[in-house]
């Protein structure tokens, strides 16, 4: 017998809600069916999506076939991924909190430059990357050229 996980309608007239519900597929869409293993309802701000995972886990381990949109809910509630891990398509890797909380790591930071000069110290310990706020700054306006240095330029281009 060919099973199907899917959704039932039920509600008033442009009021829907619907049951997560397994299903024979040659069976109506509102017609009898084997287990209710969840509900959802889209009309809610956030929708509500409950679904039982064991039992959900339990009939796609037996065969049955979620629905694109009853595939989408499994997803949300985390059934889904349990089926794909317990059927070896998603493999996780145990890494214990402690040994990765006891590691202090410093990203590095990349500071792309305009001119090559600065391509050449591309890589800089936070420290010592300039902040907007610093008067070290290229942006700051203590660095422009005066305009004396303008005028001596001029002097010597004129001689």
């Amino acid at each position: 017998m060919p099973v199907k996980i899917r959704l039932t309608r039920m509600g008033k007239k442009k009021q829907p809600t619907y049951r997560v519900v397994v299903v024979d597929s040659r069976k109506p869409r509102d017609g009898a069916y084997i287990e209710q293993i969840g509900r959802y309802d889209p009309r809610q701000e956030p929708s509500l999506v409950e679904i039982d995972n064991d039992r959900a886990l339990d009939w796609l381990q037996k065969g049955a076939q979620p629905t694109e949109r009853a595939q989408k809910l499994l997803e949300i509630s985390g059934a889904w991924t349990r089926f794909r891990v317990a059927k070896g398509d998603i493999h996780t890797i145990d890494e214990a909190p402690a040994a990765a909380a006891a590691v202090d790591h410093q990203p590095e930071v990349y500071v792309v430059g305009e001119d090559s000069a600065d391509s050449e110290d591309s890589v800089d310990s936070p420290d010592s990357v300039d902040s907007p706020d610093s008067p070290d700054s290229a942006d700051s306006p203590d660095e422009e050229p005066s305009a004396e240095a303008a005028t001596e330029d001029e002097s010597k281009d004129e001689s």
